[in-house]
């Protein structure tokens, strides 16, 4: 914290900062110099005094302002006139006091943090000698560095796993996963022990330093069923009333309490068009709430939000709402949303429902009951004695204050004067307010806050951490700032290996720059690109010539996202390594089939492969044989085809599938088989099914890839 910052936030001049600190013995001379905590702690408790006499003489100024005041009232039959406006100077003065009295309550809970403030747990993690880093291009060297054996020694452990691999190539994560658990270790990718990329980082508290945290809520639905007035009702305020259309037109974040316990509550805008923020919603949250309308029943927001809340993989709650109208009608809202996968428990689902009135508060006990229960079961923890992280809700620019930001806290505490960084910007939280707009020193785990002090804006959903240090907060600020503009600055130009990743993002059009040797080449190879049409997918020629590849068409194919094609022509070695340094695809080719056919199946690779169901064999059940051990074993006669040990399997019975899976075994004899022919007979079981009688038929088939 600056000089400037601390006075600020005390209500101090700077220069009243600055002297106090020359007498303190505190090595600062300028508002821009840095306090430590031992600094501010001595500052809090000198100029306590201060603040003593001061409040001394404002309970004076106030005492005698209250007696001429009820002075004055005692002239009311007298002058009325008089009285009415000596009554509302009253009042001005005690709203004043009151005000002042708040403050003052605020400076002693701040004065006694800093007195009181204790080191939290660090974010990041201590070495631990039986991890292993995971870096991408990862070599087989690279690895048996890490874990400090020999090349040869990891060569074999590889060859015994049946990898064929040689000390430079690289090694992939999941088959060095495998080799680094023999030699009794675990792998984890870098990021995760990287603290400046804390959207990744692991954090693994101790089970001691866990507590019960309160549950965080989200209320998702169709506009106007209801949101902002259940959560309106729940903690009695009137938001819906000021709003645009009574409908919620940005993210908030709410606390409240019932029967002694916390619960908060993120409201998302129910607008089809604010379907992001409904899905950064569902990231913080530990349960959802789907509210539907018993008018309207399911709507197509209401259909997103199921969506979201499914993907977020959390606990949906229904709330059936608008109970008290004489059109409600519960029944079709339960139906529609079994549609939707959402069955009630009541009907032998998994998902509980409801019945509310958000204008009357019908039902609204029931619901917190039902949150209050999923939050119990769901034992929601979190470590309150370390430094904080969690997400921004939202953030907006104040034209006093700057940036404000509010937070999710999700794990740790964070208090005032901590650096933090949020996002791409950094700063030390330098006020902190509640969902309620008071001034708080410290806030928990599920706690939201409104805070300043940031040096800039930033965006909603992004990532915050507090650290121990304003050295350490700046160092991982600004190489997150690097780190951006890098990521931001990559070449993007396609290649043919990843055209289908690109068609999956969007690309229909693929952009060539086309370099022939002569002038017909030029045209017979342009035509024969532009033919090419695979489901909708074209090459587009923005740029062909006659010549070699230059730096201008490197530059094209960079802005244009596009490959170079040289046909009878050789690229200078200067050339292709400037094409390589940008991340620009260069091919040549000497046969105009070969360059139709190479970029007909990279293309091709863009679309998702479409299979067809080949049926091998049909199998009749003649016999039934049960064993303790393995199950009920099918004495089959194989009528036509081929039966396969790995092909999937239809039970049919009487000309209906009652079941579809797996073949388990084949057994001829006592020997397993892998294919049993046509005329021939067999046991056979079926993966995960019982329930075979004599009579069935076992239909195997397979399903294979339909060439394009």
């Amino acid at each position: 914290m600056t000089v400037q910052d601390y006075a600020e936030s005390m209500n101090y001049t700077v220069q009243d900062v600055l002297n106090k600190c020359k007498e303190l013995g505190v090595n600062v001379s300028q508002k821009d110099d840095l306090l430590d905590d031992d600094a501010i702690v001595m500052l809090d408790n000198t100029m306590f005094s201060l603040d003593d006499e001061d409040d001394l003489q404002i309970e004076t100024e106030d005492e005698e302002i209250i007696v001429d005041r009820m002075m004055e009232d005692n002239r009311v039959n007298t002058i009325a006139k008089s009285d009415v406006n000596k009554k509302e100077k009253f009042n001005k003065n005690k709203n004043k006091q009151s005000s002042e009295s708040i403050a003052k309550e605020f400076q002693n809970k701040k004065k006694e943090m800093y007195k009181n403030k204790e080191k939290l747990q660090s974010n990041e993690a201590s070495k631990d000698e039986n991890v292993v880093l995971y870096k991408e291009g990862m070599t087989v060297q690279d690895l048996a560095n890490e874990l400090q054996v020999s090349g040869v020694d990891l060569i074999k452990k590889l060859m015994m796993l049946g990898m064929m691999i040689s000390l430079p190539q690289s090694i992939d994560f999941d088959a060095a996963e495998i080799v680094v658990a023999e030699f009794g270790k675990t792998l984890k990718r870098s990021e995760t022990r990287d603290v400046t990329n804390f959207e990744n980082y692991e954090i693994i508290d101790k089970e001691e330093d866990l507590e019960a945290r309160p549950p965080v809520i989200t209320i998702m639905g169709h506009v106007d069923h209801g949101k902002t007035t259940l959560l309106d009702y729940i903690r009695n305020s009137h938001i819906a009333a000021g709003e645009a259309g009574g409908i919620t037109q940005s993210i908030g974040a709410y606390q409240v309490e019932y029967n002694g316990q916390k619960i908060t509550f993120i409201d998302t805008p129910g607008h089809a068009a604010f379907t992001e923020m409904r899905a950064r919603g569902s990231q913080v949250t530990d349960i959802v709430i789907i509210i539907v309308s018993a008018e309207d029943g399911v709507m197509p927001q209401t259909k997103e939000a199921i969506d979201h809340a499914k993907a977020s993989n959390v606990p949906i709650v229904v709330a059936v709402n608008k109970m008290d109208s004489p059109k409600a009608n519960p029944d079709r809202v339960m139906q529609e949303m079994s549609a939707e996968g959402i069955t009630p428990e009541e009907w032998g689902g998994e998902y509980p429902f409801v019945k509310i009135s958000a204008l009357t508060g019908e039902g609204i006990p029931n619901l917190i009951d039902t949150l209050l229960a999923i939050a119990e079961v769901e034992e929601l923890k979190a470590n309150p004695n370390r430094y904080a992280t969690g997400t921004v809700i939202e953030s907006r620019i104040d034209k006093n204050m700057g940036g404000v930001a509010s937070l999710l806290i999700q794990n740790g505490t964070l208090r005032i004067g901590d650096p933090i960084v949020v996002g791409l910007t950094n700063g030390r939280v330098r006020t902190m307010k509640n969902d309620q707009g008071k001034d708080i020193v410290s806030a928990g785990p599920s706690t939201p806050v409104e805070i300043t002090g940031l040096n800039g804006n930033p965006e909603a959903g992004d990532k915050f951490m507090a650290f121990e240090t304003e050295k350490k907060a700046r160092e991982v600020a600004e190489k997150r700032v690097v780190d951006s503009k890098a990521k931001a600055a990559a070449p993007k130009s396609l290649s043919l290996d990843d055209l289908f990743a690109s068609i999956q993002s969007g690309v229909k059009e693929i952009n060539v720059v086309l370099k022939c040797d002569v002038r017909g080449s030029e045209e017979a190879c342009k035509n024969s690109l532009e033919k090419i049409d695979v489901e909708g997918v074209k090459i587009k020629v923005i740029r062909s010539g006659i010549g070699t590849v230059t730096e201008s068409d490197i530059s094209l194919a960079q802005a244009s996202n596009a490959i170079i094609i040289g046909f009878n022509v050789v690229p200078s070695n200067q050339i292709k390594d400037s094409a390589k340094s940008v991340g620009v695809e260069l091919r040549t080719y000497t046969i105009i089939y070969k360059l139709v056919e190479e970029m007909e199946a990279a293309m091709k690779g863009m679309l998702d492969p479409e299979y067809e169901e080949k049926v091998t064999g049909n199998a009749e059940v003649r016999k039934m044989f049960k064993f303790s051990k393995v199950g009920n074993i099918a004495g089959v006669f194989v009528t036509d085809g081929v039966v396969k040990s790995n092909s999937q399997v239809r039970v049919i019975r009487d000309g209906v599938i009652i079941y579809d899976g797996k073949v388990g075994s084949l057994q001829r004899g006592k020997d397993n088989v892998h294919e049993v022919k046509n005329g021939f007979e067999c046991g056979m079981t079926i993966d995960g099914y019982n329930d075979i009688k004599e009579g069935d038929v076992f239909q195997t088939y397979e399903m294979v890839e339909i060439k394009r």
